[in-house]
């Protein structure tokens, strides 16, 4: 079971290319911040807008995030990126940068929890079923082949215009289809003490009926929130230029053997 040291910092939802400057700039001083703070990092997904890897060219719009994750590696700090619905082309440029890219949920001890993380993208059963179609083409073999034979500028105009009514899109259940989705879970996998979700752009920190706990870092497009999580505690913060940032909630640990 892979494993994720503590103190372990969550983040997703970023959308670099789209992103403002602004949100950029602080994007990076909190990565800054890290090396010597924090004993890993996850990325649930949509750090970029739109990443694709040509044979020679990723886009642009990712440079200055792949150098600060290229630091945190030579800092020997682990990286876990999941891969969102706007970032899920991912691969070997990611993956030379240090970062460990997953397709899909990832499982394991995070800062001390028995944990499972998911972008949290399809997994709504009515509401999300064009999507899940969708997705299949977008993710098959051949469709990211023929799409790798058009131009990059051609590609990366197609992909940033068609991501439009994803990026601006807010849940109209303010992220209760997720949370209960992620009740379902918890409640069907008590060995789990935390499940993590992203996508919804809505911050959650809250522990179940079943006493294990659903937890989402938010959107830091929309406002710079994360997750810090110790063998002890969870907090959900507020970046405010330092990563001991204020706690927006906290939620300390139960034994396990009381979950069971």
């Amino acid at each position: 079971m892979p494993d994720a040291p503590a103190p372990s910092y969550v983040i997703s939802d970023i959308h670099l290319g789209h992103a403002s400057a602004e949100v950029e700039r602080s994007l990076l001083a909190f990565l800054r911040e890290l090396p010597g703070r924090a004993g890993s990092l996850v990325i649930n997904g949509d750090l970029f807008e739109f990443w694709f890897e040509w044979k020679r060219v990723v886009p642009r719009s990712g440079v200055r995030a792949l150098a600060a994750l290229m630091d945190l590696r030579d800092a020997g700090l682990p990286v876990t990126m999941i891969a969102g619905n706007h970032d899920c082309w991912g691969g070997d440029v990611l993956r030379e940068a240090g970062v460990n890219f997953v397709e899909g949920p990832w499982a394991g001890t995070l800062g001390g929890w028995t944990t499972r993380i998911e972008h949290g993208d399809g997994l709504r059963l009515r509401e999300d079923r064009g999507y899940r179609a969708l997705r299949r083409v977008l993710r098959n073999r051949l469709a990211i082949r023929a799409f790798r034979s058009i131009h990059p500028d051609w590609a990366t105009r197609l992909a940033m215009g068609s991501s439009q009514t994803s990026r601006t899109y807010q849940p109209r259940d303010a992220g209760r289809g997720l949370r209960e989705v992620a009740r379902t879970a918890l409640a069907a996998h008590p060995e789990l003490e935390l499940l993590i979700y992203g996508h919804s752009h809505v911050a959650a920190l809250e522990r179940m009926p079943s006493g294990n706990v659903y937890a989402n870092a938010g959107s830091w497009l929309d406002a710079p929130t994360y997750l810090r999580i110790t063998p002890d505690r969870m907090a959900l913060r507020e970046w405010r230029g330092s990563a001991d940032g204020p706690d927006l909630d906290v939620l300390d640990r139960i034994a396990k053997k009381s979950l069971a």
